[in-house]
């Protein structure tokens, strides 16, 4: 990808919205195709691989939820997906299966466009280093990005296995809203915070966490997380 001209996938079926949000890609020079349909933005998205979809959640069909879990056999774009529901369950559905961002209807094109640039400014594929974490029942190995939960593998998505990776390189150690934020999405991420909480609890749901009495992640109410898993 050639970050001056990113391509960028808009899918949505509503042609005022799809010509708002790929108007305002464009004027940031994206390079956009649109689609109205859950099965042409899949076509689509194996002909062109995209940088990033932006993905509505309710269309007729494929909704959008389905076509993200689709998308994400054979793609590694970033997805936002947007939603004119405020419901916490589609957003954490949305997440879980491999969204990276949600934006709620109505919203600012240019703050679409912005969170979307950001997205992009984050490291895809790029491991700061190898080998494998072990703590008590769960294994999280850096260089594959594979984890595994009582010798169980878990799939993640990219930005789960980003926070384990964050909470699991500093054991004990209390990570701040924003130090978690900052880590996973650079200094110029201004969206949602709550998008912390929605990958962060799917994580755990993942990991099969409970919250009460955690095994692995404990939350410092007010501050942040803290990863409390024992070595192996």
């Amino acid at each position: 990808m050639s970050e001056a001209n990113p391509t960028a996938l808009v899918v949505d079926d509503s042609p005022e919205i799809l010509q708002l949000v790929a108007s305002a890609l464009r004027r940031d020079g994206f390079e956009v195709r649109e689609a109205g349909t859950g099965d042409q933005a899949l076509t689509l998205a194996r002909e062109d691989e995209p940088d990033l979809v932006v993905l509505d959640l309710m269309m007729p069909g494929i909704d959008g939820i389905e076509t993200c879990r689709r998308l994400r056999e054979f793609s590694r774009a970033y997805v936002i997906m947007l939603t004119a529901r405020a419901d916490e369950a589609d957003k954490l559905v949305g997440l879980a299966i491999g969204a990276d961002d949600y934006v709620t209807k109505p919203f600012s094109p240019r703050e679409l466009v912005a969170r979307a640039r950001a997205m992009l400014r984050r490291p895809r594929g790029a491991e700061r280093e190898t080998g494998t974490r072990t703590f008590d029942g769960l294994s999280v190995d850096v260089g594959t990005r594979e984890v595994r939960v009582g010798g169980d593998p878990v799939e993640l998505t990219r930005t789960e296995f980003d926070l384990l990776e964050v909470l699991t390189g500093t054991p004990r150690t209390v990570l701040t809203r924003t130090q978690l934020v900052q880590r996973i999405w650079g200094d110029d991420w201004f969206g949602d915070d709550h998008v912390l909480d929605v990958h962060m609890s799917s994580l755990r749901r993942k990991l099969g966490d409970d919250p009460k009495e955690p095994r692995y992640v404990h939350t410092v109410r007010g501050v942040g997380y803290r990863f409390v898993g024992e070595p192996a």
